[in-house]
């Protein structure tokens, strides 16, 4: 799943792709707010984004379904229609 963290006064959002899941995510939000501390999220690469969990603006979740346009939509109908 993809996480896209908006920042606070920050022109573009962070994204954060990870194995959570948006509960837990939320879940780690919410204790940084009541800790006053930093909101850390790691990828599914290992590496982890943190952010002053106050300046947190919005998190958007979505699922990682592939690229639905360009050459990854055309490699995808050609396989499946050649399993046909």
């Amino acid at each position: 799943m993809e996480v896209k963290i908006g920042v606070q006064h920050a022109p573009r959002e962070l994204s954060v792709s990870t194995e959570e899941q948006p509960r837990a995510v939320l879940a780690l939000l919410d204790e940084a707010l009541k800790n006053g501390s930093v909101f850390t999220l790691t990828d599914d690469k290992g590496r982890t984004v943190a952010v002053p969990a106050e300046k947190v603006a919005y998190l958007d979740f979505t699922s990682d379904i592939g690229r639905k346009v360009g050459f990854g939509l055309a490699a995808s109908e050609a396989v499946t229609a050649n399993s046909k």
